[in-house]
C-alpha cells in the first residue's frame, strides 16, 4: 500500500488555493500536452510525473517531516513538456508593474523558463535547512516533476508534429 502513497498524495491538495492553482496550470496547459498523447497516455505520463517529482522531494528533502501532497509536481511535468512541444505559444499573462497590473502576451518559453528558475532558485535555498522555511513549498518536487516531464514526452509522444496550441 506504501507504493500508492505518490498515486494517492497527488489527489490531496493543502487548502483551496492549492487546488485552485493548480487546477489553472493544468487548464492552460493539460489540454494540449493531452491532445498530443491521447487519453490513456496522458493518465500514464501524469502519474508518472507526479511519482518522479516525489521522488525527488524525497531525494532532496529527507528529513522533512511536511507532507507531501498535491498535484504540483505532476503539473509540473505537464509544464515540462509543453514547453518542448509548443514553445513560441502564446501565454496570455498579467503582469505587474509597479501598482499596476497589465494583461500581456508572452512566448512560453519564457514564461515556462521564468517558472522553472524560480521552482529551481526555491529549491536551492531550502538544501540544508529546516523545512519551516520553505513554507511547506515542495520546490523540489516542481524540478523533479518539469524535468521528468521533459524526458517523458520525448519517450511518449507520437511521432508526428505537433499542432500550434489554443491559448486560453
Amino acid at each position: 500500500m506504501e507504493l500508492l502513497t505518490p498515486i494517492f498524495a497527488m489527489f490531496l491538495h493543502g487548502g483551496w488555493l492549492h487546488v485552485i492553482g493548480n487546477m489553472l496550470f493544468l487548464y492552460i496547459f493539460g489540454d494540449n500536452v493531452e491532445d498530443i498523447l491521447g487519453h490513456g497516455r496522458y493518465l500514464v505520463f501524469y502519474l508518472l510525473c507526479g511519482v518522479a517529482s516525489f521522488l525527488v522531494q524525497i531525494l532532496f528533502q529527507s528529513n522533512s517531516m511536511v507532507p507531501n501532497v498535491g498535484a504540483s509536481g505532476a503539473i509540473a511535468g505537464v509544464l515540462g513538456a509543453y514547453l518542448l512541444l509548443f514553445p513560441r505559444a502564446r501565454i496570455v499573462t498579467l503582469l505587474p508593474i509597479f501598482v499596476f497590473f497589465t494583461v500581456v502576451e508572452i512566448p512560453a518559453f519564457i514564461f515556462i523558463g521564468i517558472w522553472f528558475l524560480i521552482q529551481f532558485a526555491s529549491g536551492a535555498l531550502t538544501l540544508g535547512r529546516n523545512e519551516a522555511l520553505s513554507g511547506g513549498v515542495a520546490w523540489w518536487a516542481h524540478v523533479g516533476g518539469f524535468l521528468a516531464g521533459m524526458l517523458l514526452i520525448k519517450l511518449m509522444a507520437p511521432g508526428r508534429p505537433a499542432r500550434r496550441p489554443v491559448v486560453v
